[in-house]
């Protein structure tokens, strides 16, 4: 005995180091992965971090009466009250081109900004008008560090003469950094100081809800039928290995099919979220039927066998005792295919939802674009501002996604039974 022990020995060891090994090379692995993880996620937090904060200019406005008529308050030249505040602000620019460099120290939405507090208050015609208003996208850059002041350069830079400019309102505290709202309430802009995620967000959750209302019962049934009621022939099996086939199929070639289907054949309306919904639905089914066959499938028989045996038809048998304990692994694959349709970008971009929409859409009809589409939009923008834009909105797809995630492990474990 001691002898074949000894013998052996040497075995046993190679076994424990290569078992060794074996463990640190997952960890190892699991250690890169973090790694990478870590890398991406602070990256796009250090670029998106400056969208939330707005670089704001003060002007003193004079509501000149005789430009402003009481009796049509918006249709007056609030862009030429701004210009004038900035030419009073700096009477020594007198050159065409040093005045257009000037004006263009802050934003268009200056006007805007200027005709609502008039509308909503008419009593502040003729008087002067401490108005807080956005800076341009290259003021903003500056502010926060991004871009350098002189005349040439790769990328754009601020002159010397708008950086005195800047430095005077430095020195007088009418500039000054803000949280930006706007970015979350806002839409698309070709301005990236006035763009938002509002309108793709909408468009996303719009999207969403047909694709969930459409996917969820469908994808449900066609999976209690298969995996209870279908009857075990070629037909049945067809159906199946074209399911899984499906799963595999690339997200462009539903995006096609909804081109082809939903908008030539049937006329519905282009770029609107109820056509993306419906490409989604097709795209999210397979997964949502392997899931919720898989959970149906991990049912243990002895709950068939117990239904049936008490009196149970079949029916009542699936739908009193077997669906109810795999519905948290149906839900849990009904969400991770959510999370995977609000990810999608390919198919939305065959169906029109690449739009630029800059008002927020309010029904399922109206035309709209999703937030990974509104990513790759910004992303392919040339102004540096959009590339904060970008990354601010990479974090707020990837919060939803993180959220799905999340909501999915705590419905399981909220209904899961133990056998």
């Amino acid at each position: 005995m001691t002898d074949s022990f000894t013998q052996l020995t040497p075995e046993l060891r190679r076994r424990h180091r290569a078992e060794f090994r074996f463990q640190w090379a997952g960890r190892l692995a699991i250690l890169i992965a973090i790694g990478f993880l870590v890398v991406m996620v602070s990256s796009i937090a250090v670029l998106g971090v400056g969208a939330l904060q707005q670089t704001h200019i003060k002007l003193n406005v004079f509501l000149d009466p005789a430009q402003i008529d009481t009796n049509s308050l918006k249709e007056a030249d609030y862009g030429r009250l701004v210009k004038s505040a900035l030419k009073a602000r700096f009477p020594d620019v007198s050159k065409r081109r040093d005045r257009r460099k000037l004006y263009g120290l802050i934003s268009s939405e200056a006007a805007f900004t200027l005709r609502e507090k008039v509308v909503q208050d008419p009593s502040l015609v003729g008087k002067t008008l401490k108005l807080w208003v956005i800076a341009s996208d290259d003021v903003d850059m500056l502010i926060k560090g991004h871009v350098s002041s002189g005349a040439a350069g790769g990328e754009h830079r601020i002159s010397d003469m708008e950086m005195r400019w800047i430095d005077e309102f430095r020195k007088s505290g009418d500039i000054e950094t803000r949280f930006n709202s706007r970015f979350f309430w806002s839409g698309d802009s070709r301005e990236p100081e006035l763009a938002g995620i509002m309108s793709a967000l909408m468009g996303s959750v719009f999207s969403l809800l047909v694709c969930f209302a459409l996917s969820f019962p469908v994808g449900i049934m066609a999976a209690i039928y298969l995996e209870e009621f279908a009857p075990k022939n070629r037909w049945n099996d067809l159906i199946e290995v074209n399911i899984n086939n499906l799963a595999a199929v690339p997200s462009i070639v539903f995006g096609l099919l909804g081109l082809a289907v939903f908008l030539n054949t049937f006329g519905l309306p282009r770029s609107s979220p109820l056509v993306g919904g419906m490409v989604l639905a097709l795209m999210t089914l397979p997964t949502i039927i392997i899931a919720s066959r898989a959970a149906l499938r991990a049912v243990p028989p002895s709950i068939r066998e117990a239904a049936l045996g008490i009196g149970a038809s079949p029916i009542q048998s699936t739908f009193h005792h077997v669906a109810p304990l795999a519905l948290p692994g149906m839900l849990t694959g009904a969400i991770i295919g959510m999370a995977r349709a609000l990810g999608e970008t390919a198919p939305l971009l065959m169906i029109g939802m690449v739009a630029f929409i800059v008002d927020v859409p309010t029904s399922f009809v109206e035309p709209a674009t999703a937030l990974p589409v509104q990513i790759f939009l910004w992303a392919d923008s040339p102004e540096r501002a959009f590339l904060e834009k970008t990354s601010a909105a990479i974090i707020v797809l990837l919060v939803f996604l993180v959220l799905m995630n999340i909501a999915a492990i705590v419905i399981r474990r909220k209904f899961e039974n133990r056998f």
